[in-house]
């Protein structure tokens, strides 16, 4: 049996055995809110990507006028193994340089054949010099990404520039992180938790909330209160009690609810078509359509007996 709350840690690999019954599958689930999160700094400031690379990484970026996000389809026909995170081009008048951002939150040997793809396909149909950056909250994650791909044709190796606790800057001054609001947020993701600079991280990540749009907010703050420690939390939530947080968090929280919800729907056709049951298109729409999580665990947990998917509404 699966329990909602395995189908919720997204992103992790699940695997489960059904004794008697012959099943046994491995679930790559979808993003988690940190994943989403994470993402989303990229998409609400495409400058991130220049700035990290630039900043934080010492890699040398091209002067450019302006950054935004172009697909992230790296293929002419596109499986989701080719579609990355978020590619963010940065141009002046021209496209001058591409950079490809990945989050990654689990050693995964697939990478190592699909990263390549990325960048060779996006510079390709970008004709402009192409970066990858790979964003990972692990250490131990991070220097696996870090660790060079040999491709086979001699003098071709490719290795990942990678961000991780490890590099990204506690950024503890206010005026910093409303300067760069959303590497004040990464910064809070990654150290808030430390021991001897959390707190001064978290009062910057906190100044860093005035400088983005309500929405963002609500979504950075929740994100953050669920990665941080019991002792963290609590000084984050101090600085927050004001008048209107509450209303954001309840947005965020929906927000994150049907994300949850989402990703019990995918992992349940998973499951059905892992043990070759057909799934019509009425039934793959009703699952799909489905926001209730009791209903989705309850189908859930049905998954594995069932002869046809239509008895998972029985």
């Amino acid at each position: 049996m699966i329990a909602g709350g395995m189908l919720g840690c997204l992103g992790e690999i699940l695997d489960f055995s059904v004794p008697g019954h012959g099943v046994f599958i491995n679930v790559s689930a979808v993003v988690t809110s940190e994943h989403e999160v994470l993402i989303q700094l990229f998409h609400n400031r495409p400058h991130l990507a220049a700035e990290l690379l630039d900043e934080v990484l010492g890699v040398r970026v091209p002067e450019y006028g302006e950054a935004a996000l172009i697909p992230t389809e790296c293929t002419e026909v596109t499986p989701t193994e080719y579609r990355a995170d978020a590619v963010v081009m940065l141009s002046d008048d021209r496209p001058v340089m591409a950079v490809v951002v990945e989050v990654q939150r689990a050693a995964d040997e697939a990478k190592r054949y699909s990263w390549p793809v990325y960048l060779t396909t996006v510079r390709a149909r970008t004709r402009c010099d192409t970066a990858l950056l790979v964003v990972c909250p692990s250490d131990s994650v991070a220097r696996w990404c870090a660790t060079p791909i040999k491709l086979g044709h001699p003098g071709l190796v490719f290795t990942p520039m990678v961000l991780s606790p490890a590099t990204v800057p506690k950024i503890t001054d206010p005026a910093d992180a409303l300067l760069c609001p959303e590497l004040a947020v990464l910064s809070g993701m990654f150290h808030g938790n430390d021991p001897e600079y959390g707190e001064r991280v978290l009062d910057a990540t906190f100044a860093a909330f005035a400088a983005v749009d309500p929405d963002a907010e609500a979504m950075y703050a929740d994100c953050l209160l669920s990665l941080l420690s019991e002792t963290a939390r609590k000084y984050l939530e101090g600085l927050m009690k004001t008048g209107t947080y509450e209303y954001k968090s309840d947005f965020a929280r929906k927000y994150f609810s049907a994300g949850e919800a989402k990703g019990e729907a995918r992992a349940l056709l998973l499951v059905l078509r892992a043990r070759g049951i057909p799934v019509s298109a009425e039934v793959e729409a009703r699952v799909m359509g489905c926001t209730d999580l009791g209903r989705l665990s309850a189908w859930v947990e049905r998954a594995p007996f069932v002869e046809t998917a239509e008895e998972l509404f029985d």
